[in-house]
């Protein structure tokens, strides 16, 4: 791939993924949607968009790629952070989304005997202490219950992503998750019947959300990821809470407090510095 291709696909995605907050908070701001409807409206359209992209490329098909638990983390993360943008400013949201995503990878490779230099700890402690500080009671402070379905969401799509390493179709597998997560969402929609809400802007947000944020900005990573280093494609990703919080400043009129941007400091710097640096190995 040229190299200006890759980096037009690097930048359209990031700016994807940072999109998904956006919408999702704009339609359960602005819109009469739930975040029930929201979350299956975002699974379906996303599971019908990468079901096309694969069919189109001559792939096969995507549902007999995937696996059901996989596809249980995927619908754990988006009903989570459906329900957390609620409450959660979409700046804050994406930081403790990606934090928690970040957190729960890491925790697996030291769970698995990696062992952390001395930077690498030190930015451990960054980052939680940026979480931390992040979460303390005050004026700024993101709404706890908001803040804690985040966390969650974070996890669950830490524990997909550790699911996924090393699969050979990422786009097939990721089309077959897509699909088997929609009978969870649909599931999660009766349940909640009785506080049933759609109308025709959230049903947009949600269908922009899950076919161009998701389908579309999952489809451009993974034609754009065989030609990245690990280091360089997780350090990239350190860019979605920025841009999330930045357009949540542009679109939404979300201000950036001062907790906010010391947050992120640590917490994406603090990333950074265990990304970077290089592994002592396993116990």
């Amino acid at each position: 791939m040229p190299p200006l291709r890759l980096l037009l696909f690097v930048a359209l995605a990031m700016v994807a993924f940072a999109a998904n907050s956006l919408f999702c908070r704009l339609a359960l701001r602005e819109t009469g949607i739930d975040a029930a409807s929201f979350t299956t409206l975002r699974l379906v359209s996303g599971a019908l968009m990468l079901w096309l992209l694969v069919r189109l490329r001559g792939g096969a098909n995507g549902g007999k790629h995937g696996s059901w638990a996989s596809a249980l983390a995927l619908f754990a993360y988006a009903a989570a952070f459906s329900f957390a943008y609620r409450t959660l400013p979409a700046g804050a949201g994406a930081l403790l989304l990606f934090g928690a995503v970040q957190a729960t990878m890491i925790g697996y490779g030291l769970w698995r005997g990696e062992r952390l230099g001395a930077r690498q700890s030190a930015g451990m402690a960054l980052a939680a202490a940026g979480l931390v500080g992040l979460l303390l009671p005050g004026l700024s402070a993101p709404p706890l219950q908001g803040a804690v379905l985040m966390l969650a969401s974070g996890v669950a799509w830490g524990v997909y992503s550790l699911r996924g390493r090393g699969v050979a179709n990422p786009a097939a597998s990721t089309t077959g998750n897509f699909l088997r997560a929609v009978p969870f969402a649909l599931a999660l929609s009766l349940v909640q019947l009785s506080s049933a809400s759609v109308d025709a802007a959230g049903a947009a947000y949600a269908v922009a959300s899950g076919a161009l944020a998701s389908g579309l900005g999952y489809a451009l990573w993974y034609g754009a990821l065989p030609m990245l280093r690990a280091t360089t494609a997780a350090t990239v990703q350190l860019s979605v809470p920025v841009l999330a919080a930045l357009g949540a400043a542009a679109f939404l009129g979300e201000a950036i407090t001062l907790r906010l941007m010391l947050a992120s400091l640590a917490v994406l710097g603090g990333i950074a510095l265990v990304i970077r640096s290089p592994r002592r190995g396993s116990r």
